[in-house]
């Protein structure tokens, strides 16, 4: 598999590493300094674009990709809320992107059962839910695109709670705490955490008088994300449309 790199910093190595271990090869690397290789043979003879850079230009990069009918795996977030009916349209068009906001394999396996638990949960209304992730201080999104999913997700099963909302982002290196937004009884919670160099913490905690349940997955390093992209990359050759974890787990 021919593989086009977006974004060259620490992922972007990583993501090349395990794809050369696994016998793929690496046409093209795009980072800030060399954008015009958008429009060279080396990215346009790619099966596939591993895209990881930031909200502000992901969709762009989208856009790039697609003219030369590129398919992308992209791990970017932040880019929904303005772009996300966009891209839906633009993979009813026939172009393709596998997007997750966050390709651990163990995160996957999380994320059902934060979705199987929160269907449980729906008959205990004693309980109440909230979540914190909590990452390293050069994250420029809060929450994080998983917890938005997770969040997503618990909404979606459970009954009491319609929205989710930003709660409090707290900086530990210099203490300053950002308190979020307006918060009403039916709304979910996500408290942030930026702290050092972590590469990521999600929990998911469901409190009550008597007790509190907790699930929470807590990311080691990048690797897993990198394999999990590289993994995506490998069906998303073969596949077609809007991608998801989903789609390459089953789950």
């Amino acid at each position: 598999m021919k593989i086009a790199l977006i974004g060259y910093g620490k992922m972007g190595r990583m993501i090349e590493e395990i794809a050369l271990r696994r016998g793929h090869e690496i046409v093209c690397r795009i980072d800030v300094d060399n954008a015009h290789d958008f429009d060279s043979p080396a990215f346009s003879s790619a099966d596939v674009a591993i895209e990881f850079t930031n909200p502000t230009a992901a969709y762009d990069n989208y856009l790039k990709a697609f003219k030369h009918n590129v398919k992308v795996v992209s791990g970017s977030t932040g880019w929904m809320k303005d772009h996300g009916d966009d891209v839906k349209r633009l993979c009813e068009a026939g172009h393709t992107l596998f997007w997750a906001s966050n390709f651990s394999v163990g995160v996957a396996i999380f994320g059902a059962v934060n979705r199987y638990l929160a269907q449980i949960m729906n008959r205990f209304p004693e309980y109440n839910v909230f979540l914190q992730e909590t990452h390293h201080v050069h994250k420029v999104d809060a929450p994080s695109g998983t917890a938005i999913t997770l969040a997503e997700d618990i909404v979606g099963n459970i009954d009491r709670k319609t929205d989710w909302k930003r709660g409090v982002t707290l900086w530990t290196n210099d203490g300053h705490e950002d308190a979020g937004d307006p918060i009403g009884d039916k709304d979910l919670i996500i408290n942030c955490v930026r702290d050092g160099e972590v590469p990521g913490v999600h929990a998911v905690m469901y409190d009550s008088e008597a007790d509190m349940i907790t699930i929470e997955h807590e990311a080691h390093s990048r690797k897993g994300f990198a394999l999990g992209a590289v993994l995506a990359a490998e069906y998303t050759v073969d596949h077609h449309g809007l991608l998801t974890m989903s789609d390459l787990f089953k789950f």
